[in-house]
């Protein structure tokens, strides 16, 4: 099980310690250039079991870079808005933002090195790599910095249909042919994947029931199962996840029933790393 957004705030930083300590939460996915990045970096390297890696901000967060070096990017104070739409056809059109682009990404790679945190993995806030040419660079710089994975959004329709609402199953389905595309790129690539995830259509209600849920029903291959845990409920962590239920998707990592079902499973747990190690595979 991997927490996403490492580095937002401090309460995430908080859960993201407490439930690698209850043995639970495998993963992190950091936000780099977060409020509380260094905070989320000095906590990682005394979870030896948590598996780091780069959570990789297009919208909807900080840049790395100032906004003089990437302005159609981000406001003056460094802020990348949550418009992708927009940013997504700029991208497509002007060869200036998708140089902007490509920059702010290797500066974001580059800041994860730096930190001194083994790359695990790498994704992207929003799921924004389900572009294409966001898809490419990130490729690329994958290969470069030797990322070994990179989670893909396919999360079984079956969990969209009993969990999920009418829109966020709609989304899925137009979906489909960019995450097929997705994966054939990152086969051709030669980057390990999961084969499935779940946290889509329950973005921050995954809670103990959503988790059982998952549970029950595993598929196989390589799942992953992320999460939004903060150690309390802050509508102002930020405005986009104002209705998220953080502090219950924590007590659903910290709950006995949860672990119960895990340790009833039998399957290799840990990071992409652990995966690519139980299957006997040389890292890149």
């Amino acid at each position: 099980m991997t927490a996403d957004d490492f580095g937002l705030h401090e309460s995430v930083n908080r859960a993201v310690e407490e439930a690698s300590h209850a043995g639970i939460l495998t993963a992190a996915s950091l936000m780099i250039s977060g409020p509380a990045a260094a905070d989320a970096i000095a906590r990682a390297k005394q979870l030896p079991l948590l598996r780091v890696g780069l959570h990789l901000v297009l919208a909807d967060g900080w840049s790395t870079l100032s906004h003089t070096e990437i302005p159609s990017l981000t406001n003056r104070d460094g802020f990348m808005d949550g418009n992708m739409l927009r940013r997504g056809i700029a991208i497509s059109v002007s060869r200036s933002t998708r140089r902007q682009v490509e920059a702010e990404m290797r500066a974001q790679f580059e800041a994860y090195r730096r930190s001194g945190l083994p790359f695990d993995h790498v994704n992207v806030h929003k799921h924004f790599h389900l572009h294409p040419t966001v898809l490419g660079l990130l490729l690329s710089l994958a290969r470069e910095y030797g990322v070994p994975a990179i989670r893909i959004p396919h999360e079984p329709f079956w969990f969209c249909r009993n969990h999920g609402t009418w829109r966020s199953c709609l989304s899925a389905a137009m979906l489909a042919p960019l995450i097929e595309l997705m994966k054939y790129r990152i086969r051709a690539a030669g980057i390990f994947r999961n084969d499935c995830v779940f946290g889509i259509a329950r973005s921050g209600a995954m809670d103990e029931a959503m988790l059982l849920s998952v549970l029950s029903g595993l598929p196989p291959g390589v799942t992953e199962i992320y999460l939004h845990p903060a150690s309390q409920d802050r509508g102002g962590i930020t405005g986009s996840m104002a209705g998220y239920r953080h502090a219950d998707e924590l007590a659903g990592l910290l709950s006995v029933r949860v672990r119960s079902a895990v340790a009833a499973l039998n399957v290799t747990r840990g990071g992409y790393s652990d995966v690519l190690r139980s299957a006997g595979r040389a890292l890149a």
